[in-house]
């Protein structure tokens, strides 16, 4: 929403991977990061894989261990090590055998590679939703996975019947 605060996330869509009480994790994806090529980061990682021209977009996942990869895919999917089934048709896997697969041209036939994630601790999210930091909806794989970026923020509104020329940094109640 405007009047957000943090440049960081003007205009991010934030899939919301795990949401509980003990806090929130998500994954921007509207984001990418052009100083990281994916096939940068599969040399840099060593992994045994023949160069065959898998150049994935990588996205700022967010601020939070900007170091870290997630794999945020469709859920036919799922890695020998650790998937994280996400409710909707969507999974996330963490591991190195994801990017390995990936850059092998198999794995997920739907993903999105990020560096870093947003996070918030018990209760932050809500608060902030309260105080009209942001607006929530039902993900899309259509969107999440569109390779048009600069237009996921906008489909995402729509969704909700927003028109983005129509949103104001003030919070009511009615």
């Amino acid at each position: 929403m405007p009047g957000m605060g943090d440049p960081r996330f003007e205009r991010s869509v934030v899939f919301l991977c795990e949401h509980s009480e003990a806090g929130a994790m998500g994954l921007i994806v509207n984001k990418p990061n052009p100083q990281v090529r994916f096939q940068e980061l599969v040399e840099q990682l060593d992994l045994d894989v023949p160069r065959n021209g898998v150049d994935l977009t990588v996205h700022f996942g967010g601020p939070v261990e900007i170091g870290r990869g997630f794999v945020l895919h469709s859920p036919e999917y799922a890695s020998e090590d650790s998937t994280l089934e996400i409710d909707g048709g969507f999974a996330m896997t963490a591991t190195l055998d994801v990017i390995e697969q990936i850059a092998r041209g198999e794995g997920p036939e739907s993903r999105l590679f990020a560096l870093g994630y947003a996070g918030w601790g018990p209760g932050q999210l809500e608060s902030e939703i309260q105080h009209n930091g942001w607006l929530t909806c039902a993900a899309s794989a259509e969107i999440v996975f569109s390779p048009e970026n600069a237009a996921k923020w906008s489909a995402a509104l729509r969704t909700l019947g927003v028109d983005a020329t129509m949103l104001s940094a003030e919070a009511g109640r009615a």
